[in-house]
Protein backbone atom coordinates (compact mmCIF):
# COMPACT_ATOMS: atom_id res chain seq x y z
CA UNK A 1 0.00 0.00 0.00
CA UNK A 2 0.70 2.99 -0.47
CA UNK A 3 1.88 5.96 2.23
CA UNK A 4 -1.17 8.21 2.82
CA UNK A 5 0.97 11.66 2.22
CA UNK A 6 4.16 12.89 1.09
CA UNK A 7 6.43 15.34 2.61
CA UNK A 8 9.10 17.34 0.43
CA UNK A 9 12.31 19.15 1.24
CA UNK A 10 13.09 21.94 -1.51
CA UNK A 11 16.61 22.56 -1.94
CA UNK A 12 18.47 19.23 -2.79
CA UNK A 13 15.41 17.45 -3.46
CA UNK A 14 13.12 19.23 -5.60
CA UNK A 15 15.66 21.47 -7.03
CA UNK A 16 19.50 22.05 -7.08
CA UNK A 17 19.84 25.51 -5.44
CA UNK A 18 23.44 25.70 -4.93
CA UNK A 19 24.09 28.41 -7.04
CA UNK A 20 21.35 30.46 -6.23
CA UNK A 21 22.26 30.56 -2.06
CA UNK A 22 25.50 30.39 -2.89
CA UNK A 23 25.73 34.13 -5.07
CA UNK A 24 23.15 34.88 -2.71
CA UNK A 25 25.35 34.93 0.09
CA UNK A 26 28.40 36.23 -0.99
CA UNK A 27 26.80 39.67 -2.40
CA UNK A 28 25.41 40.30 1.05
CA UNK A 29 28.58 39.15 2.92
CA UNK A 30 30.59 41.68 0.42
CA UNK A 31 28.00 44.48 0.33
CA UNK A 32 27.84 44.11 4.64
CA UNK A 33 31.50 43.45 5.68
CA UNK A 34 33.77 44.67 2.05
CA UNK A 35 35.47 41.11 2.04
CA UNK A 36 35.15 37.76 1.13
CA UNK A 37 33.15 35.03 2.65
CA UNK A 38 34.01 32.26 4.02
CA UNK A 39 33.82 28.43 2.17
CA UNK A 40 30.23 27.16 2.76
CA UNK A 41 31.04 24.30 5.40
CA UNK A 42 29.26 21.07 4.69
CA UNK A 43 27.80 20.29 8.08
CA UNK A 44 25.56 23.36 7.66
CA UNK A 45 23.31 21.86 4.98
CA UNK A 46 19.68 22.00 5.28
CA UNK A 47 20.21 24.02 8.30
CA UNK A 48 18.42 27.43 8.68
CA UNK A 49 19.37 30.62 6.77
CA UNK A 50 19.59 32.29 10.35
CA UNK A 51 22.18 29.32 11.69
CA UNK A 52 24.12 29.96 8.45
CA UNK A 53 24.04 33.46 8.88
CA UNK A 54 25.57 33.62 12.26
CA UNK A 55 28.09 30.60 11.17
CA UNK A 56 29.88 33.37 8.29
CA UNK A 57 29.81 35.92 11.31
CA UNK A 58 31.25 34.35 13.58
CA UNK A 59 34.32 33.33 11.29
CA UNK A 60 35.02 37.12 11.11
CA UNK A 61 33.90 37.90 14.92
CA UNK A 62 30.28 39.38 14.10
CA UNK A 63 27.83 37.31 15.75
CA UNK A 64 26.29 40.55 16.63
CA UNK A 65 25.62 41.32 13.03
CA UNK A 66 23.90 37.77 12.35
CA UNK A 67 20.14 38.92 11.87
CA UNK A 68 20.90 41.93 9.36
CA UNK A 69 23.47 39.15 7.31
CA UNK A 70 20.36 37.02 7.31
CA UNK A 71 17.81 39.82 5.89
CA UNK A 72 20.24 41.06 3.74
CA UNK A 73 21.04 37.73 2.00
CA UNK A 74 16.96 37.05 1.43
CA UNK A 75 16.72 40.45 -0.04
CA UNK A 76 19.71 39.59 -2.36
CA UNK A 77 18.58 36.05 -3.08
CA UNK A 78 15.18 38.11 -4.48
CA UNK A 79 16.62 41.10 -6.24
CA UNK A 80 19.03 38.61 -7.56
CA UNK A 81 16.82 35.92 -8.01
CA UNK A 82 18.55 33.35 -10.09
CA UNK A 83 16.09 30.21 -10.79
CA UNK A 84 17.60 27.44 -9.47
CA UNK A 85 17.96 23.85 -11.54
CA UNK A 86 14.55 21.32 -11.20
CA UNK A 87 16.14 18.08 -10.36
CA UNK A 88 14.73 14.93 -11.99
CA UNK A 89 11.22 13.03 -11.22
CA UNK A 90 9.68 16.35 -9.49
CA UNK A 91 7.26 16.26 -12.16
CA UNK A 92 6.38 12.76 -13.09
CA UNK A 93 5.45 12.51 -9.00
CA UNK A 94 3.94 15.25 -8.56
CA UNK A 95 1.21 14.29 -11.41
CA UNK A 96 0.85 10.99 -9.68
CA UNK A 97 0.18 12.38 -7.00
CA UNK A 98 -2.08 14.89 -8.18
CA UNK A 99 -3.81 11.74 -10.39
CA UNK A 100 -4.36 9.41 -7.69
CA UNK A 101 -5.18 12.18 -5.19
CA UNK A 102 -2.37 11.55 -2.37
CA UNK A 103 -1.89 15.00 -0.30
CA UNK A 104 1.49 16.44 -0.77
CA UNK A 105 3.78 19.75 0.29
CA UNK A 106 7.05 21.33 0.36
CA UNK A 107 8.57 22.12 4.12
CA UNK A 108 11.76 23.61 3.73
CA UNK A 109 14.20 26.15 5.95
CA UNK A 110 15.06 28.18 2.68
CA UNK A 111 13.05 31.56 3.25
CA UNK A 112 9.14 31.83 1.54
CA UNK A 113 10.38 34.56 -0.61
CA UNK A 114 12.89 32.47 -2.39
CA UNK A 115 10.33 29.40 -2.57
CA UNK A 116 7.42 31.78 -3.81
CA UNK A 117 9.91 32.69 -6.58
CA UNK A 118 11.27 29.45 -7.13
CA UNK A 119 8.04 27.49 -7.50
CA UNK A 120 6.22 30.32 -9.57
CA UNK A 121 9.35 30.41 -12.08
CA UNK A 122 9.64 26.17 -12.82
CA UNK A 123 6.02 26.21 -12.63
CA UNK A 124 5.58 23.81 -10.05
CA UNK A 125 2.47 21.74 -8.81
CA UNK A 126 2.88 21.91 -5.07
CA UNK A 127 -0.36 22.94 -3.58
CA UNK A 128 1.26 23.90 0.10
CA UNK A 129 4.47 25.31 0.66
CA UNK A 130 5.89 26.35 4.08
CA UNK A 131 9.06 28.19 4.63
CA UNK A 132 11.56 28.74 7.28
CA UNK A 133 9.57 31.74 8.59
CA UNK A 134 6.15 29.32 8.95
CA UNK A 135 8.23 27.77 12.35
CA UNK A 136 8.93 29.00 15.99
CA UNK A 137 11.89 26.34 15.44
CA UNK A 138 13.39 25.30 12.16
CA UNK A 139 14.95 21.70 11.11
CA UNK A 140 16.16 19.78 12.71
CA UNK A 141 13.65 19.96 15.25
CA UNK A 142 10.28 18.61 13.66
CA UNK A 143 8.23 21.08 14.04
CA UNK A 144 8.48 22.09 10.10
CA UNK A 145 6.87 18.66 9.13
CA UNK A 146 4.30 18.18 11.67
CA UNK A 147 3.00 21.67 10.61
CA UNK A 148 3.03 20.77 7.08
CA UNK A 149 1.67 17.42 8.01
CA UNK A 150 -1.49 19.12 9.91
CA UNK A 151 -1.66 21.47 6.65
CA UNK A 152 -2.68 18.41 4.57
CA UNK A 153 -4.91 17.25 6.95
CA UNK A 154 -3.43 14.26 8.67
CA UNK A 155 -3.55 14.01 12.42
CA UNK A 156 -0.12 12.56 15.08
CA UNK A 157 -1.95 8.89 14.45
CA UNK A 158 -1.34 9.15 10.45
CA UNK A 159 2.29 10.64 10.90
CA UNK A 160 4.17 6.92 10.53
CA UNK A 161 2.42 6.70 7.11
CA UNK A 162 4.05 9.83 5.95
CA UNK A 163 6.96 9.37 3.83
CA UNK A 164 9.25 12.66 3.90
CA UNK A 165 11.98 13.03 1.09
CA UNK A 166 15.08 14.75 2.90
CA UNK A 167 18.64 14.98 1.16
CA UNK A 168 20.43 16.76 4.62
CA UNK A 169 20.69 15.21 7.62
CA UNK A 170 19.45 18.51 9.38
CA UNK A 171 16.30 17.45 8.13
CA UNK A 172 15.88 14.09 8.20
CA UNK A 173 16.24 14.37 11.76
CA UNK A 174 13.62 16.15 11.64
CA UNK A 175 11.62 14.06 9.93
CA UNK A 176 12.85 11.02 12.43
CA UNK A 177 11.86 13.40 15.27
CA UNK A 178 7.92 14.13 14.28
CA UNK A 179 7.62 10.03 14.17
CA UNK A 180 7.55 10.35 9.65
CA UNK A 181 9.61 7.94 6.95
CA UNK A 182 12.72 9.65 6.03
CA UNK A 183 13.69 9.12 2.67
CA UNK A 184 17.06 9.67 1.78
CA UNK A 185 17.83 11.75 -1.79
CA UNK A 186 21.47 11.20 -2.18
CA UNK A 187 22.49 14.65 -3.87
CA UNK A 188 24.23 15.98 -0.28
CA UNK A 189 25.38 13.06 1.50
CA UNK A 190 26.11 9.09 0.90
CA UNK A 191 23.57 6.42 1.30
CA UNK A 192 25.50 5.36 4.51
CA UNK A 193 25.31 8.85 5.72
CA UNK A 194 21.59 9.22 4.97
CA UNK A 195 21.08 5.99 6.65
CA UNK A 196 22.92 5.98 9.74
CA UNK A 197 20.70 9.48 10.10
CA UNK A 198 17.70 7.41 9.96
CA UNK A 199 16.59 6.94 6.40
CA UNK A 200 14.79 4.04 5.70
CA UNK A 201 15.43 4.12 2.01
CA UNK A 202 17.50 6.05 0.10
CA UNK A 203 17.33 6.86 -3.65
CA UNK A 204 19.84 9.20 -6.12
CA UNK A 205 16.86 11.37 -6.57
CA UNK A 206 12.55 11.26 -7.22
CA UNK A 207 12.61 10.18 -10.60
CA UNK A 208 14.14 6.82 -9.02
CA UNK A 209 11.75 7.01 -6.01
CA UNK A 210 9.18 7.65 -8.17
CA UNK A 211 9.40 4.46 -10.18
CA UNK A 212 9.77 2.39 -7.03
CA UNK A 213 6.62 3.79 -6.14
CA UNK A 214 4.87 2.92 -9.53
CA UNK A 215 6.25 -0.30 -9.88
Amino acid sequence: MHPKGFLFDFDGVVVDSSISHGAAWESAFRELFQQQIAPFPRSHNGKSPMVIAEYFCTVIGEEKRTKELFLLKDKHLDIYFKVPKLLPGVREFTSYLSKEKIPYGIASNATKQFLKNSVLHLTLDFPIVFGVQDYVKPKPAPEAYITLAKALGFQKENFEDLWVFEDSLTGTTAAKLAGMVPIGIMTQFSEEDLKEAGSVLVFPTLLEAYEYLVK
